[in-house]
């Protein structure tokens, strides 16, 4: 049995990690909130670019096939996987769960006869694949936190030039949704070409209506469709920034707390051991004040 000292500097450091990680927790609750403030403002302008866009082109009829951002490939051979992950760790289940998700990901693609090109986002993504053996053709790192736009259009830039100069035939992006500071859904989803409920509007609010906004463009649609179609892959990249962003704070909060409780348990358990090796000790001492006066006797 561990002596009583022993066990009072076990329980003295507990007391010290408890600490931190109700730091931890109250810092990522502050974040959060702010996160989730950024994800309440951008969602109606993300659903604004998205209508806009279905509607110019479907405005533009078969002419919107000749941007090369819509045409998709006769055939597709390389996939760009983009993972959005954090920079840094200590949020549970948060950034291996995207990495596992990419990894399925590309051995499915692989099994396909497919050859998947990596994308990551954050330190953690970065390191992670490149320490499974996977070559990055971008690595994104320092703004997980706190994401900019101007992030998500570098990351957009160079996943649309390689989709015009062929040498990606299709991108995904696979990040963590953010549903509430306990759940985060892994969602993939295909960023390029532009899906076919995207450009057809099978999917919105307004074809499920059967109402359509006469619109009159000016300049024509296929001019407002070359300059919105880039705004969607940028607005759908930094949403998904966001979206990590505030999922990460959420896993965060939830793992310090859950830390901190178990801490909290590890305290009362040690306490209980301390105290069962002060009666130990007193018990011995006891016995032996007994001995030394039966000795005597």
């Amino acid at each position: 049995m561990a002596s009583q000292r022993d066990v009072k500097n076990r329980i003295s450091s507990v007391k010290n990690i408890q600490k931190i990680t109700r730091a931890m927790e109250m810092v990522a609750a502050a974040r959060l909130r702010r996160a989730e403030q950024r994800i309440a403002r951008l969602r109606p302008y993300a659903d604004a670019i998205r209508r806009m866009t279905f509607q110019a082109a479907a405005a533009a009829g078969a002419e919107a096939s000749a941007f090369p951002l819509l045409r998709e490939h006769e055939e597709v051979k390389h996939v760009g996987l983009l993972l959005v992950t954090g920079d840094r760790g200590l949020a549970g289940a948060f950034n291996s769960q995207i990495i596992r998700a990419g990894v399925r990901a590309g051995a499915e693609l692989s099994e396909q006869g497919m050859a998947p090109s990596w994308y990551a986002t954050g330190r953690r993504g970065v390191s992670s694949l490149t320490f499974r053996g996977r070559e990055l053709s971008g690595s994104y790192t320092g703004f997980s936190d706190r994401p900019g736009y101007a992030d998500a259009r570098t990351i957009a830039d160079d996943l649309m030039s390689g989709y015009v100069d062929g040498k990606l035939d299709r991108v995904e992006v696979i990040y963590n949704q953010y549903v509430s500071p306990l759940t985060q859904h892994v969602t993939r989803e295909v960023l390029l070409p532009l899906s076919e409920p995207v450009l057809s509007g099978e999917d919105s609010a307004e074809q499920d209506s059967g109402q359509r906004a006469l619109v009159e463009y000016e300049p024509d649609p296929q001019e407002i469709l070359k300059r919105l179609v880039p705004d969607y892959v940028e607005i759908s990249i930094y949403r998904a920034l966001i979206e990590s962003t505030a999922g990460f704070f959420g896993a965060q909060m939830t793992a310090m707390r859950n830390a901190s409780e178990n801490a909290g348990t590890l305290i009362e358990q040690y306490t209980l051991q301390m105290n069962r090796a002060r009666q130990a000790e007193i018990t011995q001492e006891i016995m032996e004040v007994v001995a030394g006066a039966e000795g005597l006797g």
